[in-house]
């Protein structure tokens, strides 16, 4: 059975995600939305896309089995819930939801439809976070104690919809996600409470901000996310007995590799993997066709969700808080 995928807009990051789709044997791209007509025909015949829609309901509306969804952050939830309502399966780019609650309602709506919706972090399906939880488990770096992480890059767009406050942008929702995403699934356990601060640019959103989260288990994740400097992602796991550098933590390849530290030896591990977002959409496939449930729970993205708005109401405030949803 081929599972039929419909690409609700014409993002950029669709690029990506189009040649993992057709990566699988068990899935095809049959059709794309965009609101604007003529864009949605040059973007169809551009992918080699059989069907096109002029609105996303028309998309909605068709024989379609999983909908992915790369709208701006704020469009998220109202259309994932139509998506669901409609009888779809959802592959929604990350961050799938601004609230706690908003979390909440896409999972309530997702169990009474048994429908499958999945937040779009891609890392967490690659072999290579899958070796770094083995040697974690295997005890290379002893106890877990601390992680620092960051993501930054240059945004030098005008009008780019991740500089609107209204459409959830900012630094934080764009890339701060990743290392909190990351941090605590390594901690094993939820964020209890957040120091940071931000740096706010012209339109309003935190063009830069950093910060501390402790879990409930003790483990510290020191965060940097922004706009204002060059490309650069990291994660530094670090325990009672060594160090692990994952150089490449939220975008594995098909080439990858992490370095762990112990004592005054430093060994490089391979980790390899698919190249990005075919494991995604193999787990998606899984979980649709009822042979597993996903491995990315939406009670992880409850949890991102409650931690930055935790983390944006720190850096308004000044003050420490702590984490409620």
């Amino acid at each position: 059975m081929n599972l039929r995928w419909g690409l609700l807009g014409t993002a950029r990051i669709n690029r990506l995600i189009i040649p993992a789709i057709r990566a699988s044997d068990r899935s095809e791209v049959a059709a794309v939305a965009s609101r604007d007509g003529a864009r949605g025909q040059a973007y169809a015949a551009t992918w080699n896309i059989p069907a096109v829609y002029a609105s996303y309901d028309e998309l909605l509306a068709a024989d379609l089995d999983i909908i992915y969804i790369s709208l701006p952050n704020s469009l998220h939830v109202p259309w994932t819930l139509r998506a669901v309502a409609a009888g779809h399966h959802v592959l929604c780019e990350k961050p799938l939801a601004l609230t706690a609650d908003d979390v909440r309602r896409v999972a309530q709506a997702a169990a009474a439809e048994r429908r499958v919706v999945v937040d779009g972090f891609m890392y967490r399906h690659h072999a290579q976070s899958r070796r770094i939880a083995e040697l974690i488990a295997g005890g290379a770096i002893g106890a877990l104690r601390s992680l620092t992480g960051g993501f930054t890059y240059m945004q030098n767009r005008e009008r780019d919809v991740r500089l609107d406050p209204a459409l959830g942008g900012g630094a934080l929702w764009d890339v701060g996600c990743y290392p909190i995403h990351f941090g605590r699934w390594l901690a094993g356990a939820d964020a209890s409470r957040v120091a940071a601060a931000a740096q706010l640019g012209s339109s309003g959103v935190d063009e830069s901000a950093a910060g501390v989260v402790t879990y409930a288990n003790g483990v510290e994740l020191h965060f940097h996310s922004g706009f204002r400097a060059a490309y650069d992602t990291h994660m530094r796991v670090a325990g009672t007995d060594g160090i692990l550098d994952v150089p490449r933590p939220y975008r594995p390849d098909t080439e990858c590799h992490v370095v762990l530290h112990r004592g005054s030896t430093s060994e490089r591990i391979d980790t390899g993997g698919s190249a990005p977002f075919v494991d995604e959409v193999r787990d998606l496939e899984d979980a649709a066709l009822g042979l597993k449930a996903p491995a990315v729970p939406l009670e992880e993205s409850r949890q991102l969700a409650a931690t930055i708005v935790a983390i944006h109401e720190s850096a308004r405030t000044g003050t420490a808080r702590d984490v409620v949803g």
